[in-house]
This record gives structure tokens, C-alpha cells and sequence, in this order.
């Protein structure tokens, strides 16, 4: 029997698994190292090279036949709540580390730490770490002698000659940690890890975190009444973070605090060490400035390299700030309407391209990622004095990375599953192969852009439709900053397609604050994070309905996850004139519950107008009107989210109870910000698939 497609989305991870991804290129460009699952339903992650000159594929580890593991559901619980932190969405080795040669790797499997050869026969070694549990990040050194890891919020040292672990870096006290990334960092800046290697090895660079001025939060499980409350520390708009500092750490222990203005920037943006020295870049509270440090690894003293500011926000790109071989640094700034490369003093990259992403510098090349229209993201390489030279086909979602002349590419299109490439200095290419699973339909996107502000949309109208008959419209959009739906790539599209199938016109639009489009439309929103983007989808209707005369507006309704979801609920309270029906998944509803560094990127300090006007509380408790009626609405939420908490569901269904609007609140107990269980996964599509077509009559 053939899985529904409800069913194979859940199984596959969102048709994630038996992808290929991870790659590192060996220094002389021979070979290249990646991860991929045996198959595009199986969610254990195996370790992978692939030989440059002949493309053949050779297993380095596969955690099924590592004697010993327990399941994924036997994780330790630091663990699993690393793994959600990060979003991972497979088991297995889910990341690795490497050498400088690229010979040896270090990673992670259940928790405790192996290494494995990557020339040769490959050798998978266990670490004995003593009583270390839940070992988190091991990173093995330049040299390929030392692996470091955290267990237990300390930093450990395993020396892999001697097997002896040492604990170089021990909290003071249960609310410090060494070598873990704080809340913020991790869940708003991109920055997952909390410590670096010298290149030489003989030295790290880690981050203490100090969570005691964090405000306790406790999430229960009121399905089992038995089990204690979790307690998670979460910096919402408006209260303390934690305070992180930076120390550099010897191998015998030596500690050198790093020193810079933390009381004026407070966030630790990105941290490395490169072959200058140790490389920083701080924000301050409000994030009006991106400040670029430089460390003397002697003293621990800092020097501001530059200093990016900006009235409203200064972006973080992933990437930068970096240095090239010969110490220019390599940095994003916004000039000209575009997110603009700059090397030193030189200008990298004109107005045609938005930069997304810097992924690499091979001497004074530099290989990034960037636009030149929103839906599409290319791969380019350039060096100073030089035009960018795209390394990709121009449509489509592309990466890569490049060493000793080798470059791997990883791309995304409409017509295809997820793949990868590797190129030769040749020009010799070896596909590497992908086993993602046939989701068993296509999207076929038509994509429009509609009205004066130039709204990316993509309209999906049922395979069999026959012109003439009404369709009941369905809006699945995310809508909000930081992120885009409408993209050329496949998988961003099938569940969009999906509920076409199910009779529905489906609409997506990007509108302002997505990325892609220049710092202008992205900081459109500040102030503001209803109005405007509420605006662009109900003109995106609008137009596409002039477009697509079928479209039966008297029968529209939105779903959405996270902001996606406060979108949802949003449009069906305040526009209930042109929305009849809402599913809101865990949805913002109050935003001084959101954390620190995006709530107030947007809105500034709790108490302000701003929070009034994106909040959907008070419309929630105002009764309905025959010029307002009340619209069905569906809220779903996940108990234990640590995200966004259960809380802002609570107090919306209480605000919409005590105003007499009838709803559905649907309580996930167990699951987090988004489901890993299958069956729940499944189910919920169909549900709302059931709540659309009962709330529009159709």
C-alpha cells in the first residue's frame, strides 16, 4: 500500500532525509567528506567521502553497526535538547569536525564521542571519557591530536594519544556553562557553537555563559500530572539575557579573559580564530551597530577592526565578518538599496546582487551566495579587483564550498529533488548521489509578482481544475521577517501543492520583511510586524484574484506555522472581511513573550506602541460586529515548546472565550515547536485539511 503524502512528508522529514549535505573538501581537493541517510525514509545519518578523480563513494560510519547505542529516543536529555535547538531533523551523525588535513574526524553518536580515519581503511575509535555524559560539540583539533567537547556545561580536553580527559574549563556554579552557545546566539544569530581551536592547537577560545539573570520559565506536560516541570531559562523582550564572556584557554589550563564593552554589547555575534588571531564581531542591545573585533591572544585585549551601523538594524550575515590570506577583512554592508560584499577597502559586489551568505575565503577568494532576483539564490566566487563569477545555474537554491580546487555544489530547482556535484579543477564533474524520496507529485508553481510593491506570489490551482468552476482560496504564507516561501525549489512547494490537490487555489506570498529584496523591504516591518505584512497578503490576493477569476473571495482562508500561524489568527481578527477561516500553529500572540534579540529587533522595548499593534490579544477580546463577524479559527500548539511557548496559545483562546468567539484549540502533548512524531505529523494535515473544508462550505 502506498504511503498518503501526509504520511511520506512526515516519514521523510519533509523530504529531507537521504540528501546529501555537510560537505568539507579535503585541503588538496582529492576528496570530499559528507553526510547522507542510506535511503530518503531512513533517519540515521551516516559518514561519507567521495574521490575527486574517479566520483566513486566509499561509507566511512554508520551508526548501525557501532556496537553498543542506544536509541534516539534513549538520548540523554541535554542532548535531545540540542538537537531542538538546532532544528536536526535526523539521527545518526548529525554533524562532524575535521582536521586541518581533513584526515581524521571527530563526532558524535547518542551522546558519547567517537573519531574516525578518513584516508585508508576508516577506523571508527570510541573515546573513554570517564564519567562524561551527554558529550556535546567534540571538536577535534588542527593537528588531529585533541578532541574538545562539552558534557555537564564544563569543557573537556581528550587527548587522543594517551586517552587521557581532562576538564580544562568547570562552571562555578549549575547556571554557568563553558563552551555552549547562549539562548540568543543559537536561536536568533545563526551561532551554534560556543568554542573554537587556534590553528595551531595549542590553544581554544570559549564562551562562558552566565544564565542566573535569566528568567525561569517552566514547561509541564499535563498529560502526565506525575513528572516535574522543565526549567528553561528564556530571555524574553525586554528581561535580561544571559552574560557571556570570552576566555583564551591553554592546554595546561592558562585562562585569559577576553576584554571588550559587554555592558554596551551584550551579544556575541560570531566568534573564531583564524590565522590573524582570534576574530569577533558584538552587538549592542538595540543592534543598531555590528562591531568587529580583534583579539590579542597574549592579552586578551580587543581592538575595533569596524564598525557597522544603522538607524533601524544592522543585519548579521552568516559568513562575516572573516579575513582573507593576507588579513583583509571581509564584511557585509548596506549601500545603494543592496546587501553589498567588501573586502578591506574594496567593493566586492555591485547593486544587482543581495548577498546572503559568505560560505568560505581561499586566499583572497571569497565564495558566497547571493541574488540577483528574490526567488532564486546562486552560488558566486569572487577575489578584489575582480566581477563576482557565478558558479551555479542562476535559478534555483544553490551552496557549496571549495578547497585545492575542488568545489562541491549543493542545489535545489522546481524540478528536482535536492542534489549535489563535485567539480574538478577541470571542470570534471561527479554527481553524488542523492536518495530523497519521490514525494509523488510535483509542484508546478505558477510564480507571479503582483502590485506596486512588487509581491512575489506562487499560485497553485488543483491539476484537474476546469476553467470556469469557483475555487475556495487558501493563503500559506510564513509572511514574516527572516525567512521566504517563495523560491525555486521543490521542496519549499509540496505541501502547498498538496492541499491544491485537496480543491483549494493556494496562495503564497513573500511580502515585506522577507530577505531578498534589499535592507529597505526587509526593515519595512520594524515597528510594525502586523500592518504591513497583513497588507501585502490581503493586496496579493487581491491581485491574484484579477488574475485568476476563479478565485471565489467569498471563500479565502490562511494557515500558518509560527509567525505563520500569528499571521493566520491576525487575518481572520482583523480582516475578517476578506478571511472566513484561520489555522494558527503555535502562533505568536503576545509579543514581550517572544525572546529578546528578534522581538526587539523589530518593536524595541516592551511598553512601547509597537507591541500594541502587533499584539492580536485585544483583537481577540473584542466581541464581534455584524461589520466584524467572527471567523472560524483553529489553534494548534505544542505543550512542551520552548520556543514559543503554550502560553500565547492559553491566552489567546482565554481573550477570545471571554469575548464570546467560538474556537478549536487542538493541544499536542509531548511535542515541541514542530512535531518529529509521524503519525501526529500526518494527522494534522489531514485535520486541516477537514477544519478548511467544513469552516468555507465547500
Amino acid at each position: 500500500m502506498t504511503d498518503s503524502f501526509p504520511r511520506l512528508h512526515a516519514r521523510t522529514r519533509r523530504f529531507t532525509l537521504g540528501v546529501p549535505r555537510g560537505f568539507t573538501v579535503a585541503p588538496d581537493g582529492s576528496r570530499a567528506v559528507f553526510l547522507r541517510s542510506r535511503s530518503g525514509t531512513d533517519p540515521v545519518t551516516c559518514l561519507w567521502s567521495i574521490d575527486a578523480a574517479s566520483g566513486a563513494e566509499r561509507l566511512l560510519v554508520d551508526p548501525a553497526t557501532v556496537p553498543g547505542l542506544p536509541g534516539e529516543e534513549d538520548l540523554p536529555a541535554a542532548e535531545r535538547a540540542r538537537r531542538e535547538r538546532v532544528r536536526e531533523q535526523a539521527g545518526g551523525v548529525v554533524g562532524y569536525t575535521v582536521d586541518a588535513a581533513v584526515e581524521h574526524a571527530a563526532f558524535a553518536l547518542s551522546g558519547r564521542p567517537f573519531t574516525v580515519t578518513l584516508t585508508g581503511e576508516p577506523v571508527v575509535r570510541a573515546l573513554d571519557v570517564g564519567a562524561a555524559e551527554a558529550v556535546v560539540d567534540p571538536r577535534i583539533d588542527p593537528g588531529g591530536t585533541r578532541v574538545a567537547f562539552v558534557a555537564d556545561r564544563a569543557l573537556h580536553l581528550h587527548d587522543l594519544g594517551t586517552g587521557d580527559t581532562t576538564r580544562l574549563l568547570v562552571p562555578e556554579t549549575p547556571e554557568v556553562s563553558y563552551g555552549l552557545a547562549d539562548f540568543a546566539a543559537a536561536e536568533e544569530m545563526g551561532r551554534t557553537r560556543g568554542f573554537w581551536w587556534s590553528p595551531t592547537g595549542d590553544a581554544l577560545l570559549v564562551a562562558r555563559v552566565d544564565e542566573s539573570p535569566v528568567a525561569r520559565w517552566y514547561i509541564a506536560d499535563p498529560a502526565h500530572p506525575d513528572r516535574t516541570p522543565a526549567e528553561v531559562r528564556y530571555p524574553a523582550a525586554g528581561t535580561p539575557n544571559a552574560v557571556v564572556g570570552l576566555e583564551i584557554v591553554t592546554l595546561d589550563g592558562g585562562r585569559t579573559p577576553v576584554s571588550w564593552d559587554a555592558g554596551t554589547h551584550e551579544y556575541l555575534a560570531t566568534a573564531g580564530w583564524d590565522a590573524h588571531g582570534p576574530l569577533l564581531s558584538v552587538q549592542p542591545r538595540d543592534q543598531r551597530e555590528v562591531r568587529t573585533l580583534a583579539v590579542d591572544p597574549e592579552s586578551g585585549r580587543t581592538r575595533v577592526l569596524h564598525s557597522e551601523t544603522d538607524p533601524v538594524w544592522v543585519e548579521n550575515v552568516p559568513g562575516v565578518p572573516a579575513r582573507t590570506a593576507s588579513g583583509s577583512l571581509v564584511r557585509a554592508t548596506d549601500a545603494g538599496g543592496a546587501r553589498r560584499l567588501v573586502a578591506g577597502d574594496t567593493v566586492l559586489t555591485g547593486t544587482d546582487l543581495q548577498v546572503r551568505e559568505v560560505l568560505g575565503i581561499d586566499g583572497e577568494t571569497v565564495l558566497f551566495r547571493a541574488s540577483a532576483e528574490p526567488t532564486s539564490v546562486a552560488l558566486y566566487s569572487v577575489t578584489p579587483g575582480a566581477e563576482p563569477v557565478r558558479l551555479s545555474p542562476a535559478a534555483g537554491l544553490h551552496s557549496g564550498t571549495s578547497a585545492g580546487g575542488t568545489l562541491v555544489r549543493a542545489s535545489q530547482d522546481l524540478g528536482a529533488a535536492p542534489h549535489a556535484v563535485l567539480v574538478t579543477a577541470d571542470g570534471t564533474e561527479h554527481p553524488v548521489a542523492g536518495h530523497a524520496a519521490d514525494p509523488g507529485h510535483s509542484p508546478a508553481p505558477a510564480l507571479h509578482v503582483f502590485g506596486e510593491r512588487a509581491l512575489h506570489t506562487a499560485v497553485f490551482l488543483p491539476s484537474g481544475h476546469v476553467p470556469g468552476t469557483p475555487l475556495p482560496v487558501l493563503l500559506d504564507p510564513y509572511g514574516g521577517p527572516h525567512a521566504q516561501r517563495v523560491l525555486q525549489a521543490r521542496n519549499t512547494h509540496l505541501t502547498s501543492r498538496w492541499f491544491a490537490e485537496q480543491g483549494f487555489a493556494v496562495l503564497v506570498t513573500d511580502g515585506r520583511g522577507s530577505p531578498g529584496r534589499g535592507p529597505e523591504f526587509e526593515r519595512a516591518v520594524h515597528g510594525d510586524l502586523a500592518g504591513p505584512v497583513l497588507e501585502d497578503q490581503v493586496a496579493a490576493l487581491q491581485a491574484a484574484a484579477a488574475e485568476y477569476p476563479d478565485l471565489d473571495l467569498t471563500r479565502v482562508g490562511i494557515r500558518g506555522w509560527s509567525f505563520g500561524g500569528y499571521l493566520a489568527a491576525l487575518a481572520v481578527l482583523r480582516r475578517p472581511d476578506v478571511f472566513h477561516a484561520g489555522i494558527a500553529g503555535a502562533p505568536v500572540t503576545d509579543w514581550s513573550l517572544y525572546d529578546t534579540h528578534y522581538t526587539e529587533r523589530y518593536l524595541g522595548q516592551p511598553g512601547e506602541e509597537s507591541y500594541r499593534r502587533s499584539s492580536i490579544l485585544a483583537d481577540a477580546a473584542t466581541p464581534p460586529t455584524a461589520d466584524a463577524p467572527h471567523r472560524p479559527l483553529m489553534v494548534v500548539h505544542g505543550l512542551a515548546d520552548d520556543n514559543v511557548v503554550a502560553a500565547h496559545t492559553l491566552r489567546l483562546s482565554s481573550a477570545l472565550l471571554a469575548a464570546g468567539r467560538p474556537h478549536q484549540v487542538l493541544p499536542l502533548s509531548g511535542v515541541t515547536h514542530m512535531t518529529p512524531q509521524e503519525v501526529v505529523a500526518e494527522n494534522l494535515l489531514l485535520l486541516q485539511v477537514r477544519f478548511l473544508h467544513e469552516a468555507l462550505g465547500t
